[in-house]
């Protein structure tokens, strides 16, 4: 015989992710807690947080991994519909953009951390290599933050020409390099050496210094500047 799910209706006012949000606030929550506040409800064999333990347990309890899934993969969770999975994709975004505008508000790079903490929002969750860079002023505040160039699993193409004419146009005064390695593996190839010492030589005939090179692996980051490369 089937046993039924345990309602979240019947049970106790703290152990309801609602209430419980509402009268311990947003730290006493579990992971699988928030997510079944975004889904409202479960399946016939499952409470909300059961479905969201469920959907955890499928991603190594890894909220990456779950920033990675699109809409089909989440419905293939029973009891996730095209609604739900709009809600768990919108709130995994809003998490990634929150993330930057804090990064934006200090406005200063003073460390590898600060770069890839800006690059992060962008790059985290990506499935196929991106190529970014940084501009900054002589203080080292942030101009923009440009994406150069899209490309695959494996690669993707850095243009110099294009990399130091939006400088220019920019007025920046120096540059931070940035990449992703979906494969998470943050340790640089030996394209990505050789592009570095090209960029960075090119830099130095134009009065453009590159500071650094970053390479993104989901959570980790590799940097140039601090391992001695640039």
């Amino acid at each position: 015989m089937k046993s039924k799910k345990s309602s979240i209706k019947l049970w106790s006012e703290v152990d309801r992710p609602r209430e419980k949000l509402m009268t311990l606030g947003k730290n006493a929550l579990s992971d699988a807690e928030l997510i079944a506040i975004l889904l409202g409800s479960g399946n016939r064999n499952e409470s909300a947080v059961d479905l969201a333990k469920n959907i955890l347990r499928n991603i190594n309890d890894n909220l990456i991994e779950l920033s990675k899934l699109d809409i089909k993969k989440l419905c293939r969770f029973k009891g996730i519909g095209e609604a739900k999975a709009l809600s768990i994709i919108a709130a995994m975004e809003l998490g990634n953009r929150r993330r930057y505008a804090e990064v934006i508000e200090r406005e200063k790079v003073s460390s590898s951390k600060d770069a890839f903490e800006i690059f992060l929002a962008s790059l985290a969750d990506k499935a196929y290599e991106e190529f970014w860079i940084l501009l900054l002023n002589r203080a080292n505040r942030i101009l923009k933050k440009l994406n150069i160039s899209e490309g695959g699993i494996s690669g993707t193409v850095a243009d110099p020409k294009k990399i130091f004419k939006l400088a220019l146009d920019n007025n920046a005064s120096s540059i931070i390099l940035c990449h992703n390695h979906p494969s998470g593996n943050i340790q640089p190839s030996e394209s990505d050496v050789k592009l570095t010492n090209k960029l960075k030589d090119a830099g130095k005939l134009l009065d453009l210094p590159v500071i650094d090179h970053i390479i993104i692996g989901e959570d980790k980051y590799y940097s140039f500047a601090d391992e001695g490369g640039i």
